[in-house]
């Protein structure tokens, strides 16, 4: 496999094909070269790195449609996961055939163990989300990022639509990174942000130009779009992600699908994907 070029035109060899379970020096060197690469750069690099294992996660919002719009006009075809909380507004689920029948792909429904959310909500009740931040990352762990630690385990690396314009805690939000969500039982994996330095009028920019399918909550005032329950329109010069878990008075709300090293920091939220 040929080496890559960044965008300053140093080459770079990207890390051996068989990853060998560290980070790597050779593995640091490639992502400092990909930062200053453009987003199709990297999903070429994504691409031919980790041919058949790699996953594109997204949870439907726009900048994970302008991915998979990237990733089909290389000619990728990873496989593509998002994640069924059980919780979704009715509009995601009509989005996800959109996205099956305009990209011609399969979208597999990632779903939280049946019992693990039974034993919440006998704890908890159906809405505990409302009781307390603590909760609410209950509700998050069992719903969203254990299932997928889980789903993610048999891929190398995962591509999603995180940009750092979407929050402070974002800011600092690598293109290559070593996966938060890797644990002990799984071989390390790496995650990529290709779409990390867009602006979200370029993210909107590309979606009309290429006539991508979208959400149909951003027409009706949405800017974050999560579970039903946890999502409500933007409000007059309300920040995006203050329609999420806005009942919480911290302004740092993650979901935790993106936490290094136990706290929430610059990997921001899945759900901005």
């Amino acid at each position: 496999m040929t080496s890559w070029r960044g965008a300053a035109g140093t080459a770079v060899e990207p890390p051996p094909a068989a990853w060998d379970g560290a980070w790597t020096e050779e593995g640091a060197a490639a992502a400092g070269a990909l930062e200053s690469a453009t987003a199709e750069e990297v999903v070429a690099w994504a691409l031919e790195r980790f041919a058949g294992r790699l996953a594109l996660v997204t949870s439907l919002q726009a900048g994970g449609i302008v991915l998979l719009d990237l990733v089909r006009r290389l000619g990728g075809e990873p496989r593509v996961l998002t994640l069924d909380t059980g919780r979704l507004p009715a509009e995601t689920y009509d989005l996800v055939e959109r996205v099956r029948e305009h990209f011609g792909v399969e979208v597999e429904m990632i779903s939280p163990r049946a019992a693990d959310v039974e034993r919440m909500v006998a704890r908890g009740g159906p809405n505990l989300f409302y009781r307390s931040p603590e909760a609410r990352s209950e509700c998050c762990r069992v719903r969203k990022v254990e299932p997928l630690r889980r789903a993610l385990r048999p891929f190398a690396a995962w591509m999603g639509g995180l940009r750092r314009g979407q929050s402070e805690a974002r800011a600092a939000t690598p293109k290559v990174a070593p996966d938060p969500l890797d644990d002990a039982s799984a071989a390390p994996r790496l995650k990529i942000s290709p779409l990390a330095d867009w602006s979200e009028a370029q993210v909107w920019e590309h979606v009309r130009r290429r006539r991508l399918p979208y959400h149909p909550l951003y027409d009706r005032g949405y800017l974050s779009i999560g579970c039903a329950p946890c999502t409500r329109p933007a409000r007059p010069l309300e920040h995006p992600r203050d329609g999420r878990w806005w009942w919480e008075a911290d302004g740092g709300r993650e979901c935790g699908l993106h936490v290094l090293n136990g706290h929430d920091g610059p990997h921001g939220n899945g759900s901005g994907s």
